[in-house]
This record gives structure tokens, sequence and C-alpha cells, in this order.
């Protein structure tokens, strides 16, 4: 099982205190209720929590988010820009490398050495190339919105990187088949997967 199944203690305290602050309606986080999608009628629907390492691959079989990823990308892309989460869960926004309109995307960054870094957990996905296209100008919302130029981490310099990540991010960590604490060789071995971009800009 995963690690919000490991620690359903913790768990439970993050999901409370997010469905509490989303009832209270506070200024900080009236918009987190518009994440909640609707169902016919006007009801709203929770998907299944905690969440399995098995689980949440499935939720992007074929790096596609299924209707239960896309619904918990909208309620942590909410509660991330408002601030909610602590200072590492940010919502990501890009124009679309297509469409040029703005895309979000929640994502947990990993702290190493005094730097910030988002990596992708999906490896070759949406994000990464609009990023790409947009030649790393992008804006991180935590509360407020920062204007980041976005580096991409060449794949020699990844797996310290990576080692962290699947020790802050207990979302991303089932989808990079490393275990935590493992060489960092083992992290390198795989890092040419998984995209890594240095935020420059952020305090």
């Amino acid at each position: 099982m995963g690690w919000l199944t490991r620690h359903p203690e913790r768990t439970s305290l993050r999901v409370s205190r997010a469905v509490r602050l989303w009832r209270s309606r506070s200024p900080r986080t009236t918009v987190v209720a518009a994440s909640w999608p609707k169902l016919p009628g006007g009801g709203r629907r929770v998907p299944r929590w905690p969440i399995s390492d098995e689980r949440a691959r499935e939720m992007y079989a074929g790096r596609r988010a299924n209707s239960d990823a896309r619904w918990f990308a909208r309620f942590w892309g909410r509660l991330f820009g408002a601030g909610v989460a602590p200072r590492r869960w940010v919502t990501l926004e890009v124009p679309g490398r297509i469409s040029g309109d703005i895309t979000s995307f929640p994502l947990g960054m990993a702290d190493l050495d005094g730097r910030w870094y988002l990596v992708s957990m999906l490896g070759e996905c949406n994000w990464v190339s609009n990023v790409r296209a947009n030649n790393g100008e992008a804006v991180l919302r935590h509360r407020r919105r920062r204007r980041v130029h976005l580096t991409e981490v060449p794949v020699g310099q990844r797996a310290p990187i990576l080692a962290r990540y699947v020790r802050v991010a207990p979302g991303g960590r089932p989808h990079i088949p490393v275990a935590v604490g493992a060489p960092l060789e083992e992290f390198a071995a795989v890092a040419e997967r998984y995209p890594v971009f240095e935020v420059a800009g952020r305090r």
C-alpha cells in the first residue's frame, strides 16, 4: 500500500484540514470549492481515499489521467494555488504549446542544497512539453503568483534530485520504480525517463 495508507493518521489530518477549509469559505480557500466536480442534480463526487500505490499507477495508465486523477488534479491544483498546503506544493501555470491557453498542473517540488526542482513523475508528459515550448517561462502559484524560469537539469545530475523527490513527494513516489533510500546508482539508471527542472526566481 502507498504512503497515504501506511500513515493514516497524517492522511486524516491533511484531508480533514482541507475539507474544513473548503467548508469554511475563508478568503484563502473560496477558490478551492470550485474544484469539487458536480454530479447531475448538483451533487458532488469525491473519489475513494486513501490511495494505494497500485491505484495511483492505475489512475495514470499509459500516462493519461483517468476521471479520478483529473478530479484530484483540479482539487489539489486549487488547494496548492490557494497556499493551503506546505510551500513545496505548488500549481504550475504555463501556456499550452498548441492552444496558447494557460494550463495548470498541481506539483510537488523537491528541495536540495537550497534549490528547488520540479520533477515529472510521469516522465515525458503534457506540462513538460509545454514548459519546453515556452522556453522555460512559467508561473508558480502558492497563495500568490510568481513568475519563474525553469531550466532542465541534465540527465547526469538528476539522481540526487530524484532521490529527494521520492522521499518528500508521496503522490509521485508510486510512479518512480526506485525505493526511498536506495543507492543513487539506482536513481541514475532511470533518470533519463524523468525530466527535472530547476526553479529560478523563487524565494
